[in-house]
């Protein structure tokens, strides 16, 4: 009676889990929209404050759902979160300080998916997946580069290390699972096209809806990342998110 009283309390246990990840990803998501509907039709601060909500929503969750946390790759993915929520708030103000804390966040996820443990598929029989990725990164430069001005080494580097975190994505094919995988790989995807289309409009093309295509495509791609991540571990780890 005592071990199924345990069952009990574990599966009940989970059961909250999950209701307060959905609780918390349905909060992230009512914030990330409402800063899109506001951006453009309120007060700076109003701005500000929404855009530094949106990201501790999924650090939340991240704590919450980790065991240990004090784990290498935990803190890893916590420090790119943390980096990308000091990027929102910076990118109001200036850019060049953003775009440095942004790449710290690249740095944080690239160096994730490569110390994950299991083989490197993509430095030996899946090289030929890297092609896609060099054929993007070189037309995304040659479409920007007459634009970039004095930007031009700091875009270059920020494309190389941005593009290196697409690879390490698509590198983590036989380390994880295929939830897992799939996830992480379509917000990394997601996060280039966010970082490419925030580029584009900068320096080449101020296109129409912009800053709605840069915020939904980056608001997904943290929630992918993040719940890829978790969906890493076994599931009697954590509880099940999605």
């Amino acid at each position: 009676m005592e071990e199924t009283g345990e069952i009990v309390q574990t599966k009940l246990n989970k059961n909250i889990f999950r209701m307060k990840t959905r609780v918390l990803s349905l909060l992230y998501f009512l914030t990330g929209i409402l800063f899109i509907i506001l951006e453009n039709n309120s007060s700076a601060l109003t701005q500000f404050i929404f855009k530094a909500l949106i990201i501790p929503w999924l650090i939340i969750i991240l704590i919450l759902n980790v065991k240990p946390l004090m784990n290498r790759l935990n803190l890893l993915v916590i420090a790119g979160l943390l980096f990308s929520w000091a990027g929102d708030m910076v990118l109001q103000f200036t850019f060049i300080p953003g775009l440095i804390l942004f790449l710290m966040t690249h740095v944080m996820y690239l160096t994730v998916f490569i110390i994950t443990p299991g083989k490197n598929v993509i430095f030996t029989k899946r090289s030929y997946l890297l092609i896609i990725v060099l054929i993007y990164g070189a037309l995304l430069v040659y479409l920007l580069y007459g634009d970039l001005g004095d930007m031009r080494l700091p875009v270059l580097v920020y494309a190389i290390i941005i593009l290196a975190m697409l690879a390490a994505a698509i590198n983590r094919l036989e380390k994880v699972n295929r939830p897992s995988y799939w996830l992480v790989l379509a917000g990394a995807i997601l996060f280039v096209i966010s970082d490419s289309a925030i580029a584009i409009n900068k320096f080449s093309w101020d296109f129409n809806y912009s800053s709605v295509v840069i915020m939904l495509t980056y608001i997904a791609a943290q929630y992918l990342i993040t719940i890829g991540f978790l969906k890493q571990y076994p599931l009697k780890q954590i509880p099940e998110i999605i």
